[in-house]
């Protein structure tokens, strides 16, 4: 799946979730769209900044109303309430973990140009990889 698809698949399953939210006569973006900016926001898990320059830089065509950075951001914080629609209800059990997968060991990182995964630290030991995160939910 890539970014695009993932991306176009967020947004319908927002959009769903959100048909009756009007668009304001001056908003350059609907409701749908602020949330799926915020949710991608929070999943890249970057700054403001370097969210913003991703987000202009290779996906400008998707969002092309897209305002600019501190107008974004201060949407963002103004409609948090908008994104309770789209978040699971919190139940009584559940859990959430992560674990480091490595996939070389840090000391061959960047020998090949198609490597997959970075490095970070898991579990108190230098690896290059990714994270494999597991929620269980009622």
């Amino acid at each position: 799946m890539t970014t695009i698809d993932f991306i176009t698949a967020l947004f319908c399953q927002v959009d769903d979730q959100m048909p009756d939210l009007p668009k304001h006569p001056h908003a350059s973006l609907w409701p749908s769209e602020v949330v799926t900016l915020g949710l991608l926001h929070a999943l890249k898990g970057v700054g403001n900044r370097a969210f913003y320059r991703w987000l202009t830089r290779d996906y400008r065509a998707l969002f092309p109303l897209v305002p600019e950075r501190t107008r974004l951001f201060r949407l963002f914080t103004t409609h948090q309430d908008w994104t309770q629609v789209v978040l699971a209800a919190p139940t009584v059990r559940g859990g959430i973990d992560t674990e480091g997968i490595a996939v070389i060991q840090p000391i061959r990182e960047g020998r090949s140009p198609q490597q997959v995964g970075r490095q970070g630290v898991s579990n108190h030991r230098w690896m290059v990889g990714g994270t494999l995160c597991l929620l269980l939910n009622q």
